[in-house]
């Protein structure tokens, strides 16, 4: 047991949500978010939905309770979406991110070029939630979120 008090640091962690490459073919954009976030300096936990090998796997409805409970616990929740509509078209990216946009916890990044993705950017900024256009930038951003562990507000002074 490792008790927590109050106003103790928490466990900084960003998950990396965003879409998943169902075929190997596909690179996944996630070992470069890795080494991004290695070069920023990021010294908290990186909740990866993928298996560690980058290989496919058939375990569904075990994959879905860990993205859930991760999801949840995640101080981040960095959304990259290089949509690709033929092969990473993003359908559960475009759940996750409805679910959590009012989380306060949310950023969200995508290449310009992505098709799809005016809905997302909108209601992202409708709810505050920073948008960018480059993989490095979001990391960036999620990083910095990840020092302020109790949210954005400042103490009384």
């Amino acid at each position: 047991m490792t008790p927590i008090f109050a106003l103790q640091p928490l466990i900084k962690s960003i998950f990396l949500a965003g879409p998943t490459p169902r075929d190997p073919a596909t690179p996944s954009w996630r070992p470069e978010a890795l080494r991004l976030l290695q070069a920023l300096g990021f010294d908290g936990q990186v909740f990866v939905p993928e298996a560690a090998d980058w290989a496919p796997h058939n375990h569904y409805d075990d994959q879905i309770q860990w993205e859930w409970e991760a999801l949840n616990s995640a101080t981040v929740v960095a959304f990259w979406v290089p949509r690709d509509l033929a092969t990473m078209p993003a359908l559960t990216t475009n759940v996750e991110f409805g679910l959590l946009v009012q989380s306060g916890k949310l950023v969200l990044g995508y290449p310009s070029a992505a098709p799809k993705m005016k809905y997302l950017a909108r209601l992202a900024k409708r709810h505050g939630a920073p948008v960018f256009h480059d993989l490095e930038a979001t990391l960036r951003e999620a990083v910095e979120r990840t020092r302020r562990p109790f949210g954005t507000h400042q103490a009384d002074e």
